[in-house]
């Protein structure tokens, strides 16, 4: 088959799709498998190619071909507009943790930092809670849960994505939808508590996420909470 040439080719390939010759439809694929450029040499072969189709009855081979295109454009277009729309609210979240860090920078007690997290988490987010639970003070988790806690969620990291136990949720976050949960150990030693996030959405973080936005969080509050906290 590779032999195969010129007009010879092109006959030989008429009769194969009239049903006139011995050739194998393995043979032809192999043949055009091996001379892509085929149908560029003999283009008058394109139209005279007959294909059956379910909704159109028989179409030719560049009918097909750009219905081909056609879906390919459609597609690419598609992921072009989600990948907009994700740099989209990459960038909302970008500027609404850019606002946070300089609110909190102007607070001047824990009851503020809280109230802060909170109304823009909350408000411009739409996560359902912040929570800051200390690791001193009247307020504070107890050690024991503090240590099971801890050691359990943050074996390798100071931060932690993901879905909790009831009692878990219960103690971080009380009556609160924690459906998943961003939690954040602070403290340059991590001995100051846990800054808790929720969301209503089981999906919303998960293990995979990055932590860029909340380790430039986890900073400022390293930075303005010890001297709030009397450490």
């Amino acid at each position: 088959m590779s032999e195969i040439s010129g007009q010879t080719s092109a006959s030989a390939l008429v009769e194969v799709f009239s049903g006139d010759s011995t050739l194998s439809p393995q043979d032809v694929y192999t043949f055009l498998a091996q001379n892509p450029d085929f149908f560029i040499r003999y283009p008058e072969l394109l139209e005279k190619i007959k294909i059956p189709h379910a909704q159109k009855g028989s179409v030719s081979l560049v009918e097909i071909q750009s219905e081909q295109l056609r879906k390919k454009v459609r597609q690419l277009n598609l992921k072009l507009s989600q990948l907009v729309s994700i740099a989209k609210q990459n960038e909302k979240i970008y500027r609404v943790y850019t606002d946070l860090n300089v609110q909190l920078l102007r607070c001047e007690s824990v009851a503020e930092v809280q109230f802060t997290l909170e109304d823009v988490l909350q408000e411009r987010l739409q996560l359902s809670s912040a929570v800051i639970k200390s690791f001193k003070g009247p307020h504070a988790i107890p050690e024991l849960q503090k240590r099971l806690f801890t050691e359990k969620r943050f074996k390798s990291s100071s931060f932690f994505f993901g879905r909790l136990s009831q009692h878990e949720r219960q103690l971080l976050f009380a009556e609160s939808s924690a459906e998943s949960v961003a939690l954040i150990l602070l403290g340059d030693q991590e001995d100051l508590g846990i800054l808790g996030i929720s969301s209503s959405d089981a999906s919303h973080f998960t293990p995979d996420m990055d932590t860029l936005l909340l380790q430039q969080l986890q900073q400022v509050l390293n930075i303005i909470l010890p001297e709030m906290m009397g450490y």
